[in-house]
This record gives C-alpha cells, structure tokens and sequence, in this order.
C-alpha cells in the first residue's frame, strides 16, 4: 500500500516503470504500448494501462487534476473506477489526430467511446467520476477546478468493491509523461 493523497491505501495495477510521489503529486512516464481496450472495432484486448486506485464499496466521488506531454496518437491520463479487467471506466484526456479530446470509455465485457474536442490545448483538467447507485456520472472542469461540466452517465453495478483513481497510457507512443497534481477520493457518508 502506498500513502499518498490523504490516504494510505492506494495501490498500483500495473505499475510504469518509472514514478515517484512528491510535494507536486503523483509522476509517472506511461510504459509504450499500454492500454485498456476491449474488442470493440479494433479486435484487441489490452489491460495493461496503468492504473493508481484505492478500494471503495458504495457510493463515492473522485477527482482527478492532472497534466501531460502530450505527443503521440492515443496519449491517455484521467480517472478510473474498476470492477475487474471486464467492468471498468477510464475518463480523460486523449491525443488523438493530433488534437486533445476529451474521453470515456465504458467497459461492460466490450468498451465503447466517445470523445469530444478538448477546450483548450494546454493545461491541466480535472475529471470527476461520482458513483451513486448504478450509475456513474462523468465530469470534467479546466485547471483545478470542481468538475461540473457532465460528459457521460453510465451504467455501473452499484454497490460492489470496485478500485477508483487515475490512470495513465501510451497505446501507440514511445511513452508518455504525466503528472496527478490531486486525486481526491471520497466516500459517500465519509
């Protein structure tokens, strides 16, 4: 278990090979070649994206405020909840065609996406991921700010053990560096 971000529970699954934790957050390069995708459209399974979560049961909030080099096709940083490698949802940021998009992917045994043009090019977001009940609500705000801005409602089996927090990927580049300035993880009644 790692202690960071006001809580001492926070683990990685599949950690990069390189990271470090400081006054500025959470560092990370995302090894090449990581992803989390299944079969849709392109045929693959890939779950080896890196993800750094905490368990929560019920209902919660989590925002995640982070910014990246971004450089290759599919660079990917934002937030995460997890069931297992067949239920999970990652919301973000992603470089696709040359142009930050804004990006969820839900995974219910095949993943589906949408992406929409990020506001601006430079900077950090914030992404929110609420869980109440069985739905999941997606979020995202420029800079540090709460996300209000919805993006995506999405089914999610409530009640369950699931690992929330950021993640991070770089499907088609050599890597990508990214940094978590903030990951706040808060359970309902907490």
């Amino acid at each position: 278990m790692i202690e960071a971000f006001g809580r001492d529970d926070w683990r990685w699954i599949n950690p990069p090979r390189e990271w470090s934790m400081a006054d500025s957050g959470l560092r990370a390069v995302a090894d090449a070649r990581t992803d989390l995708w299944r079969t849709t459209h392109y045929g693959f399974v890939r779950d080896n994206g890196h993800m750094f979560g905490a368990p929560v049961t019920g209902d919660f909030r989590l925002a995640v405020t982070f910014d990246g080099e971004y450089a290759d096709q599919y660079d990917q940083a934002g937030a995460f909840v997890r069931l297992d490698e067949t239920t999970w949802i990652k919301a973000g940021a992603e470089f696709v065609d040359g142009a930050l998009q804004l990006s969820a992917v839900v995974t219910r045994e095949l993943s589906d996406w949408s992406v929409m043009p990020a506001p601006v090019r430079a900077g950090s977001l914030t992404f929110g991921l609420e869980r109440t009940g069985d739905a999941v609500t997606v979020r995202y705000a420029l800079g540090d700010a709460e996300p209000e801005q919805m993006l995506r409602l999405a089914y999610f089996p409530p009640g369950v053990p699931v690992l929330a927090g950021a993640m991070c990927a770089a499907p088609d580049g050599k890597g990508f560096p990214v940094r978590f300035a903030r990951i706040d993880l808060t359970e309902s009644g907490s």
